[in-house]
């Protein structure tokens, strides 16, 4: 049982709303590896240590190339290490190269964590009201990504059980996988028909239309709203007020730390740390209690 699946959906989407908007509002080193560290620990936790693994598999190679490709674009810095087609390589590109692919993966992370939480029928609860037709979209979007994935290896599989699919050489199959993706694209438009027309007869978008939702706010929801709230507004005028200056050209600055620069780095801390702890207690917890059974 995850904590995350019981809290309220306004509590938990407001939760990674802040989260994501913080982790791209900076480029200060700490607060990057902070909101990469906490956020891989978050999704393996959510996802389990076998999908995480399979995931760090192609997400750090993407890092590496994200990081060694600013360098060569970039000549920016004062720190040559060497020359690449009379174009400086400079240490400050480098690094600044490694932390924005941390950034962008920390993003990625906590979208991953997201996804796994905020599921279509949260999303509808949440936008339902305000925008229906687009939240309607957005979670038929979401929820046809996996039905495509699962879609796609069944008429893989079939494909090859029935002796069409060839495997000769590699244009062959390329042209076995776009005859499978032709399929899958076909069935999906046709579902998608089907699933427009029967919106339509029961009524959807019409004025006065109800809709169901289990969702009651309790105390653990109103103080995790009070926490995200405080500590996100309390981060991001700190970051406005620039007490995280950190400069990567000319040369890698610091600037003066503060004492202000360390409760901005504890407050984001505890933020993206709340998750973790919650989850683990939780997990805790259900084992301790099954246990008991």
């Amino acid at each position: 049982m995850r904590y995350f699946d019981r809290l309220h959906p306004i509590a938990a989407g407001f939760y990674f709303v802040t989260v994501l908007l913080i982790a791209m509002m900076t480029m200060d080193p700490v607060m990057i590896t902070v909101c990469y560290l906490t956020g891989v620990c978050f999704c393996g936790i959510l996802i389990g240590l076998r999908k995480l693994l399979s995931s760090l598999a192609y997400s750090i190679p993407l890092m590496l190339m994200v990081a060694l490709t600013n360098p060569i674009f970039v000549h920016r810095g004062e720190t040559i290490l060497f020359f690449l087609n009379d174009n400086p390589v400079t240490v400050e590109s480098i690094v600044y190269g490694v932390f924005a692919a941390m950034m962008i993966m920390s993003v990625f992370y906590w979208c991953r964590c997201y996804g796994e939480i905020m599921t279509s029928d949260k999303f509808v609860y949440l936008f339902g009201r305000v925008v229906p037709k687009l939240s309607l979209v957005f979670s038929m979007v979401l929820g046809f990504l996996p039905k495509m994935k699962r879609r796609f290896r069944e008429i893989d599989e079939a494909q090859h059980a029935l002796g069409i699919y060839s495997t000769r050489g590699y244009v062959d199959r390329i042209r076995s996988k776009m005859r499978v993706l032709s399929i899958l694209l076909t069935g999906s438009l046709e579902n998608s028909v089907d699933s427009a027309d029967s919106m339509r007869a029961r009524g959807y978008g019409l004025r006065g239309r109800s809709s169901y939702a289990n969702y009651r706010i309790a105390h653990g929801d109103v103080l995790y709203l009070i926490l995200t709230a405080v500590l996100g507004a309390a981060i991001i005028v700190l970051i406005l007020l620039d007490v995280s200056s950190f400069s990567y050209y000319p040369v890698i600055d610091r600037g003066e730390a503060s004492v202000l620069t360390y409760i901005l780095y504890g407050a984001l801390t505890l933020l993206t740390g709340a998750s973790i702890v919650t989850e683990v207690k939780e997990n805790i917890l259900w084992r301790y209690l099954r246990s008991k059974i």
